[in-house]
């Protein structure tokens, strides 16, 4: 497989269906955002925690998911979609980290150990993934809403497992002054 091929070079790139957008586009937008926390979050594997390891390579998969769905304005059935058993799954994710960590009663800075800030980071730019797909929603609306709702789980399940790296990493959580 050839790495370039000068189609880009006008400035288009192309859909999963071989049709042409501006590289500036919101379709883009959105999924470059989600490849953006797709590549933060393999910067994080290995954590040294087996059980989130496991997850974030699921979670990379998902992600590829979700840039297909958002790079296929009109999927038939048997293209990869986003559904509500990738939200459930990430939701049972973020039940059981809950379960080692004290409740969280206060804002935390985003920081600790070397995995748990870059988990933060990869929560941060998930939230502005989900953003992108919001206003790529708000112009075509045929958007998977289960994409954008999958995103919002996520950025809650990173935000979890950054403070669940630090705890089993013994860092304490430290709350902003005002």
């Amino acid at each position: 497989m050839k790495i370039y091929t000068g189609r880009g070079d006008d400035g288009l790139t192309d859909l999963r269906d071989m049709s042409q957008v501006s590289k500036s586009s919101q379709r883009i937008e959105a999924y470059g955002t989600v490849d953006e926390v797709n590549a933060i979050v393999g910067v994080v594997r290995p954590t040294g925690h087996d059980d989130i390891d496991e997850w974030l390579r699921a979670i990379q998969n998902h992600l590829h998911v979700v840039q297909a769905d958002f790079a296929t304005p009109e999927p038939d059935d048997d293209d990869p979609v986003i559904d509500s058993d990738h939200v459930e799954q990430v939701e049972s994710w973020i039940d059981e980290a809950n379960e080692e960590l004290d409740p969280l009663e206060q804002f935390i800075l985003p920081s600790g150990s070397k995995p748990g800030a870059k988990l933060h980071h990869a929560r941060a730019v998930c939230r502005r993934a989900e953003r992108r797909a919001v206003s790529l929603a708000t112009q075509e609306p045929e958007v998977n809403d289960q994409a954008i709702i999958y995103l919002n789980r996520l950025s809650d399940l990173l935000f979890t497992l950054a403070r669940l790296v630090n705890k089993r990493e013994g860092v304490r959580e430290e709350n902003p002054d005002y």
